[in-house]
């Protein structure tokens, strides 16, 4: 395997372990909910709070990895979440849960960004949705594990350990890292000079970007902090029964997704260029992801659970492609920051989504969120066909 991959793969697993600590609090909502007597609007709250904290953190974070550099900016970041991490197993009161889902939002806000970096730095850039689909399987691999190891710990040591054992994993992964960085080149163009902030923030394309992420993403944070929950109201599965047997299958198939929109966008450039590519294969997400409107009306939770995961297929072979683009427009010298923008307007679109759609699960239950998250991508399309034609 070559070793620029390595590397990438490595630094993935920095994308695993910000995503195992993120979802540890989705796969314990339940229990969580009845010890601390939360509603679904409250839970949802708790939700805005980590996600406003992300959304305000990404765009400084990424500017602050561009200027010390990959290694010393996620060493920190990994370091400060996974403390976030530990401390959330001793809260004792909703203010104190806010509390750290709040630090934790502003460490995390350092890791989609510094993933983008590790692609743009190592990879050619063809490669890159591949990249992408790589820190993709990072994630899935902590959404994956966050269920199963909160089953396992919280059946022995109650459910505050499965934060303590997850946040302490982070500082596993930083001697890792600095040994694997020091064996691996950087691309030969890496460390070219730097778009102007004042010119990217000026160039429409950068907004356009953001825009579509915010329409696209809608699916991604649905089924990231609510597969669980709807398989306990909308089938009456226990959280047990729910984590133990399907909510842990839907990020696989996030992953592979992932996967295929960066090989198809691979194919696809030779004939058309990349941008093009990118483009096309958004598309296809896009088609694909309006199964997300028929989820709830499916009669079991098997087949609720398939279209859970085509739906998010569906959006992550789009994501893939989406996060790879600001460093085929804008270069590796501003990737950072510029995919540090993406992370923020989702954290931004996590906290108002989620905080609306638990009132509306409340009220209305899933099926009108549903049907919205599975329209929003196509304006996303249109936005990007439009501004980026001329690519």
């Amino acid at each position: 395997m070559p070793l620029r991959w390595v590397a990438v793969m490595v630094f993935a697993l920095s994308s695993a372990l910000n995503f195992l600590d993120r979802q540890i609090l989705a796969a314990t909502a339940p229990r969580l909910m009845e010890e601390f007597n939360l509603s679904s609007g409250d839970y949802g709250d708790v939700i805005l709070a980590f996600s406003l904290a992300y959304a305000i953190a990404a765009p400084l974070a990424g500017w602050f990895i561009d200027r010390v550099g990959l290694n010393l900016g996620s060493t920190l970041a990994v370091g400060a979440w996974s403390l976030a991490g530990i401390f959330t197993g001793f809260s004792g009161s909703l203010s104190s849960l806010v509390a750290c889902r709040t630090a934790l939002g502003v460490a995390e806000g350092a890791g989609i960004p510094g993933s983008g970096k590790a692609s743009a730095i190592y990879l050619a850039p063809g490669e890159r949705a591949l990249g992408s689909a790589v820190s993709q399987a990072g994630l899935t691999l902590g959404g994956l594990a966050a269920p199963l190891l909160v089953e396992f710990l919280s059946a022995r040591w109650g459910w505050r350990s499965a934060f303590v054992a997850a946040g302490a994993l982070g500082f596993v992964w930083i001697p890792l890292w600095w040994a694997v960085a020091r064996r691996v080149p950087q691309q030969a163009g890496a460390r070219s000079k730097s778009l102007p902030m004042k010119e990217l923030l000026a160039d429409r394309r950068f907004w356009i970007l953001l825009a579509a992420n915010v329409l696209l993403m809608s699916i991604y944070s649905l089924w990231v902090n609510w597969t669980t929950l709807f398989l306990v109201r909308q089938h009456g599965m226990s959280q047990h029964q729910a984590n133990s047997s399907l909510a842990w299958i839907p990020p696989l198939f996030a992953t592979a997704g992932g996967f295929f929109g960066g090989w198809l966008s691979l194919r696809w450039s030779a004939r058309r260029g990349i941008v093009a590519a990118r483009l096309r294969v958004f598309l296809v997400g896009v088609l694909l992801a309006t199964v997300t409107a028929v989820v709830p009306s499916l009669p079991n939770a098997t087949l609720a659970t398939a279209g859970i995961c085509l739906s998010f297929f569906a959006c992550v072979a789009a994501s893939a492609n989406l996060y790879a683009l600001p460093i085929d427009l804008f270069g590796a010298g501003r990737a950072a920051f510029c995919v540090s923008g993406l992370t923020s307007v989702y954290g931004l679109l996590q906290g108002a989504f989620s905080a609306a759609a638990g009132r509306v699960i409340d009220s209305a239950g899933f099926q009108p969120v549903c049907i919205a998250a599975a329209i929003l991508p196509a304006f996303g399309y249109l936005l990007l066909r439009w501004n980026l034609r001329e690519e």
